[in-house]
């Protein structure tokens, strides 16, 4: 059963919020290591079987573009109907759908079209319940815990970045791909099964909007983001991270081949660093960030990105290279953390879905956007002097929207907001 609680009053004076935040979180890392599994492993057996760089651009466009699309209508979704049943509902559609796609597969059906429409629809249900989630956090958390748990589901999730390829790899090796499907079938009843012992306080709309249609929910939500001027901000700078960080990021193997040599083991403690830096600094934002000002902490490790990005491109030392790189793993929870805890506590209860329907739009286009341009790019310059270009160009980003008298106004009104 579920309580009818005025929305100014979700959580603050709510009994055992830690147990339900535990069942909740542990319940979203079941289900998350079932879906990681599934990733992995469906892109490897897609580069053994096909060895084709057009089926990998296939993949990533079935991968990204229905959850960017979706999210348009998954946050209006999320402000309008009851969140635990719509991540509950797109958890089950992609069991049904994981398990359909194992049945068809063991029974020998290879097609490439089962394996695509499958992602497609994975990535849809990922597009419900990014929002979702995000904005059902902020029910059963108190504001003043939000940063602490939210650090705390942040390196929970770096640690399944370590955890879940030794584990694909394992399955899919010693198994098969039919075997990965089936895991994350179980892992999605599991933690269907561990969200329906949550107990979530009814979200209540306000009178004018109980009132409005779907699409007014939408053009609401596009309203509220476009003349917001913190939310508006926080995403520019989402989109501006994403194309100028983390896609050239995506080259760094690239890098590491052409300079360094080919051996695998480089390859691997790239992805370590990146990964075992993430982990720390999920846990210690966790630990300690908890009264630090936001949006300081935002701004700080933008800069931090560029800086970072600078030293990748001129390492000429493949350990001084590796030093930088779990650097960026550890200042991505100070970025990605706050930004969702100041969104959390800034963003009213009945507009959140929506807004982190937009985040979730900016984030799953601006990357592949980013490797569309610079992935040509590299193979005309050094991926050296891409990432150089893109660390400053971030810098300079940062400093005009400082200066330029829009940025500053958006700055204060991030501050009004921010804790401190």
């Amino acid at each position: 059963m579920t309580e009818e609680t005025p929305t100014e009053t979700l959580v603050d004076e709510r009994p055992g919020w830690r147990r339900q935040t535990t069942i909740f979180l542990t319940g979203q890392t079941v289900s998350l290591f079932g879906s990681m599994l599934v990733q992995y492993a469906v892109m490897w057996h897609l580069t053994l079987e096909t060895k084709s760089g057009g089926v990998m651009a296939l993949y990533a466009v079935f991968g990204f573009l229905p959850q960017a699309v979706i999210s348009i209508f998954g946050g209006v979704w999320a402000d309008r109907l009851d969140r635990k049943k719509l991540i509950i509902g797109a958890d089950a559609t992609i069991a049904v759908v994981t398990l359909a796609l194992a049945m068809f597969m063991a029974a020998g059906a290879t097609d490439l079209w089962l394996i695509f429409v499958a992602i497609a629809i994975r990535s849809a249900g990922a597009g419900i319940q990014m929002p979702a989630v995000a904005a059902l956090l902020p029910q059963i958390v108190p504001a003043d815990k939000l940063m602490r748990v939210n650090g705390i589901n942040g390196t929970i999730q770096s640690a399944m970045m370590l955890v879940a390829p030794a584990a694909a790899a394992a399955v899919y090796a010693s198994m098969s791909i039919v075997a990965v499907f089936y895991i994350d079938v179980v892992t999605a009843v599991i933690g269907i099964g561990l969200l329906l012992m949550v107990t979530v306080p009814r979200l209540v709309r306000s009178e004018e909007s109980k009132d409005l249609g779907y699409f007014d929910d939408l053009v609401g939500g596009v309203k509220y983001i476009v003349t917001h001027a913190f939310v508006r901000w926080i995403l520019v700078l989402y989109a501006v991270v994403f194309v100028l960080i983390v896609a050239p990021s995506f080259l760094t193997p690239l890098m590491i081949v052409r300079t360094f040599g080919e051996e695998v083991w480089k390859l691997t403690v790239n992805e370590l660093a990146f990964s075992i830096g993430m982990v720390l600094g999920g846990a210690a934002v966790a630990a300690w960030a908890g009264k630090w000002n936001r949006v300081r902490m935002i701004l700080i490790s933008t800069l931090v990105f560029g800086v970072i990005s600078i030293g990748l491109g001129l390492s000429t030392n493949l350990w001084v290279f590796f030093a930088f790189m779990f650097l960026l793993g550890l200042s991505v929870p100070a970025f990605s953390t706050p930004s969702f805890t100041v969104l959390q506590e800034t963003v009213e209860p009945e507009m959140q879905g929506r807004v982190f329907g937009f985040v979730g739009i900016v984030m799953a286009l601006s990357m592949p956007f980013g490797m569309a341009v610079f992935g040509p790019l590299a193979d005309t310059f050094s991926v050296e002097s891409l990432l150089i270009w893109a660390g400053v160009a971030l810098l300079l980003v940062v400093a005009l929207a400082l200066a330029v008298p829009g940025g500053r106004r958006a700055m204060h009104a991030a501050n009004e907001h921010a804790t401190v």
